[in-house]
């Protein structure tokens, strides 16, 4: 089997039984066919080249979300995503921004820049706070097991919980965390009304993509006062362009997409790699299987 990987230290110490590697980069590409892709870290135009790759019967997307590959891939080849390379450090960097916030850190960094010294009674923790996990998947389910020992109630509202009961959720939260993939049904999902549905006060936090949120409707909210702040790794547009009213906004934290980014990720994504190719040898199905309906 010949398989096309990132040209990349770590994946160029690879050894699995059968497989013979070939080595891509945005200035090189091999030539002759190949049966998989594993495909990471490769520009759009790269993207459209190595998913049209003569012989290709599937694709690891070493991502959670597809979005990127969503109807570039021929309907016969098979489609693989690595949601749980990602899962534990978005979940943790969820935490970390929400107990940020919470704490005040976004402000007195602000105050630190400008030389202020300036202590406040207006700081919270999570202890009794409603969080409501929109979007209740993996990293929903490990952010829950987080988020328990500090006292937070957590709501997981899924595609198929009921409009009242995913109405109430939101309505009661602290806390609303979007985990959402962007599907033609997710996209601008948190609108002015569902916005407007949220309490007074509450934070939202969207770690999944920025299109779920309208963007214009999270700056009234946000400059109404009607919505306590919002912690963003994704934002719409992306990458947030320089003057956008977003940045200038003093509740809102912005990461620039790094939720699942670790210092040690792509050693990680090497070795993911590696146990997905020895299931593949060894005749057993890899976890990660993305359903036909589930690509576009």
């Amino acid at each position: 089997m010949r398989v096309l990987v990132p040209d990349l230290p770590e994946f160029h110490e690879l050894q699995v039984e059968g497989v013979e590697f070939a080595f891509y980069r945005a200035d090189h590409l091999p030539g002759g066919e190949a049966d998989g892709l594993v495909l990471w870290l490769a520009t759009a135009s790269l993207r459209g080249e190595l998913l049209n790759w003569p012989g290709l019967k599937w694709v690891l997307t070493l991502t959670a979300g597809i979005d990127h590959v969503a109807g570039k891939l021929p309907e016969d080849v098979t489609l693989y995503n690595a949601h749980r390379l990602h899962d534990r450090a978005v979940a943790v960097h969820t935490l970390a921004g929400m107990l940020a916030a919470a704490r005040g850190l976004h402000r007195f960094r602000d105050q630190q820049r400008e030389g202020r010294w300036q202590p406040t009674r207006d700081l919270g923790t999570l202890g009794g706070a409603n969080v409501a996990i929109w979007g209740y998947g993996h990293i929903g389910q490990i952010l829950e097991e987080l988020l328990r020992p500090l006292g937070a109630r957590v709501t997981g509202i899924r595609s198929r919980t009921p409009a009242a009961e995913r109405d109430a959720a939101l309505a009661a939260a602290d806390w609303v965390v979007l985990l959402l993939p962007s599907t033609p049904e997710t996209r601008g999902i948190v609108n002015a009304d569902v916005l407007a549905h949220l309490k007074p006060g509450a934070w939202l936090s969207n770690q999944g993509r920025g299109n779920l949120i309208d963007t214009d409707a999270l700056l009234a909210a946000l400059d109404s006062g009607h919505l306590g702040g919002a912690v963003l790794d994704v934002t719409d547009p992306e990458p947030l362009p320089e003057g956008h009213p977003l940045w200038q906004q003093p509740n809102v934290v912005i990461t620039p997409h790094i939720a699942s980014t670790t210092r040690d990720l792509v050693r990680r994504g090497a070795d993911y790699t590696r146990t997905f190719l020895t299931e593949m040898q060894a005749g057993r199905e890899p976890e990660g299987r993305v359903a036909a309906g589930q690509r576009y």
